[in-house]
């Protein structure tokens, strides 16, 4: 009976940490290019009270054995980077990813932070920058006497100048894409960073080798699906209070044999 209180007090940390991920997706439902995220469990270490083959008798061996799990704990959190819908903003420097991959980030440190979320602006240079004022790799400069800016699937870069007839190259952006983007390590605002589990980036023209091309005009939106998020939250309390319910009985158990010997 002890065994089963710590095994269904596991299940309610377990149940906790998964109520915590649905409220985090929830939370970003309208966030740009988020993608949301599921807890995953695996059972804890089992007790073996007899071992499958053991001796049955002189002659025989058990067939299977006995063992009891001590319960569960989560132990990843699997991020999924399905596409979300796209939602037209008319507004020229936002841009979505139609397919694989990711824009490249300059980070104040130095380093280089990946992202789905293009929502892009000028800043005092013309430099085009996220919301955080993050430029973009490579760096694109829209010049300040600009009237229009054209971006093509391929990420071409052209800004028509007054007072010229052509349309004027500004810069050309890349896409970067990696061999597994779950094991990109997320640091909140929208950002990733490569880690060894998910492998370098490999950066190349938008709609070549796989990578995905870009649509002007357009922000990609959360993944998350409100439906599916308050499925999950009622499954895991569900879950949550069945565990509960073996803490109560274990309780209970051991309320009784306290008072046989009353």
């Amino acid at each position: 009976m002890i065994r089963a209180l710590y095994t269904a007090a596991s299940g309610m940390n377990a149940q906790q940490t998964n109520i915590d991920n649905v409220a985090h997706n929830l939370a970003n439902v309208n966030t740009v290019g988020f993608k949301k995220s599921r807890v995953e469990f695996e059972d804890l270490v089992y007790q073996e009270i007899r071992a499958a083959g053991a001796a049955a008798s002189a002659a025989t061996e058990a067939p299977i054995g006995l063992e009891i799990g001590l319960g569960t704990r989560p132990v990843a959190t699997a991020r999924n980077f399905a596409a979300g819908n796209l939602k037209s903003t008319s507004n020229p420097l936002d841009l979505a990813i139609e397919g694989q991959g990711f824009f490249a980030v300059s980070l104040p440190g130095g380093g280089t932070a990946y992202t789905r979320a293009g929502s892009f602006h000028r800043d005092a240079q013309g430099v085009l920058v996220t919301n955080e004022g993050y430029a973009l790799e490579p760096s694109i400069t829209i010049p300040s006497n600009a009237t229009s800016i054209s971006i093509s699937k391929d990420g071409i870069v052209s800004a028509s100048v007054s007072g010229q007839a052509a349309a004027q190259n500004v810069g050309s952006i890349t896409i970067a894409q990696f061999s597994n983007p779950a094991g990109l390590r997320p640091l909140g605002g929208n950002l990733f960073e490569v880690t060894t589990a998910s492998g370098e980036p490999e950066t190349g023209v938008a709609g070549a080798d796989g990578r995905g091309t870009l649509a002007q005009g357009f922000l990609e939106e959360s993944n998350v699906s409100v439906v599916e998020e308050m499925v999950n939250m009622i499954v895991g309390q569900r879950a949550y209070e069945a565990n509960s319910r073996v803490l109560k009985a274990a309780d209970e158990m051991l309320a009784q044999v306290n008072n046989l010997v009353r």
